[in-house]
């Protein structure tokens, strides 16, 4: 604890009359002092204790008449011990010199005072401009992420009930061909079953691409059914191992927070493959008392310097991600060799869905 912490501490604990009481006791101690130091020395400057007390605490009308009962208590002091002046003007003059010196603290104290009040007003000011500013920063990033779900929500639906249903018709359409073909023995018969598989194979692709876009139902157990599916198309499409754990039934009760925590294992994965060149990725997730906890490993090359994790959109966004949710986000190199994603999150039951 710094000293300026010790003297604000000890502030609190007392109250004004409490600085009174100990101001004027010590105008008394001080008169005591310079009487037992004799008429050689002279103590007029602690008198300045005192009264920066007062000033500082109780205020400064309190504060003049203390100065004036100091130059009193020195004069009296003085005079007991012994001195003696020619004439009651030198007396006069000296007194007065002391009392002027007093109210020049006095006034400066007031000052510092006046100016410590402005900058605790001007730091206060500023300190809620700035949490305004972030509480709309993280309302507007919040929004943009609402925005882009919505949007990759609307366009996942539109491909399903669509494009899909148009290419499912094609297909339909084809396959009726193909028999009428077949039907009459026509060559053009495999020619057309050929153009029907890669309608079916569009369809396939078209389903996942919708899927991906609107992943996480809103049920509690969506995210890991989510996670589960994820894992194996990436599995099927690039050639990896990616695999899915889950020790037991990890329910999400937020559709936000299962979004955004799908999002990321999303982001994280992609990363993995484009970045690290990883052959194995580990996606799991794990109930804990602070919440939901999801873990994304992989055996590549490990996590990139610390300029590019800056520079990096999609760190950036899982960041992003993680605050919109209130999650611990954090991304390091294994040991083992790799990269380790952590993320925290509480699952709030009844959050605003995304």
């Amino acid at each position: 604890m710094t000293l300026v912490q010790s003297i604000q501490k000890y502030d609190l604990r007392l109250s004004r009359s409490a600085y009174g009481v100990i101001a004027v006791l010590l105008v008394p101690a001080i008169g005591v002092a310079n009487f037992m130091a004799g008429k050689d020395i002279t103590l007029s400057v602690f008198y300045v204790l005192p009264i920066a007390i007062a000033a500082w605490n109780i205020g400064r009308s309190f504060a003049l008449v203390l100065a004036f009962v100091s130059v009193v208590a020195w004069i009296g002091a003085d005079a007991a011990g012994g001195a003696h002046y020619q004439n009651y003007f030198l007396l006069l003059w000296n007194g007065t010199i002391r009392l002027l010196l007093y109210v020049v603290v006095i006034g400066l104290i007031n000052r510092l005072q006046f100016l410590q009040q402005d900058l605790e007003h001007r730091v206060e000011e500023r300190t809620a401009d700035l949490r305004r500013e972030i509480t709309e920063r993280k309302n507007l990033e919040r929004g943009m992420l609402i925005a882009a779900e919505r949007e990759r929500r609307t366009i996942g639906q539109d491909l399903h009930d669509g494009l899909c249903q148009q290419l499912t018709g094609t297909a339909l359409a084809g396959q009726a061909l193909v028999e009428r073909l077949a039907a009459d023995a026509r060559p053009e018969a495999s020619e057309c079953r050929r153009i029907v598989e890669h309608l079916e194979e569009a369809i396939s692709l078209a389903r996942k691409l919708a899927k991906g876009l609107n992943p996480v139902e809103l049920q509690a157990d969506g995210l890991m059914e989510a996670l589960e599916e994820f894992t194996a198309t990436t599995t099927e499409l690039f050639g990896v191992r990616c695999a899915f754990e889950c020790d037991s039934p990890v329910l999400v009760h937020s559709p936000t927070t299962a979004l955004h925590l799908y999002r990321i294992a999303q982001e994280a994965v992609s990363n993995a493959l484009k970045h690290s060149g990883a052959s194995e990725i580990i996606v799991r997730v794990d109930s804990l008392e602070a919440g939901v906890k999801l873990t994304v490993l992989d055996n590549g090359c490990g996590i990139p310097q610390a300029r590019f994790i800056r520079e990096g959109m999609g760190l950036r966004s899982m960041a992003e991600r993680a605050k919109a949710i209130g999650a611990e986000f954090v991304i390091m190199r294994r040991f083992s060799g790799g990269t380790e994603l952590g993320c925290i999150a509480p699952d709030a039951a009844g959050a605003v869905d995304a």
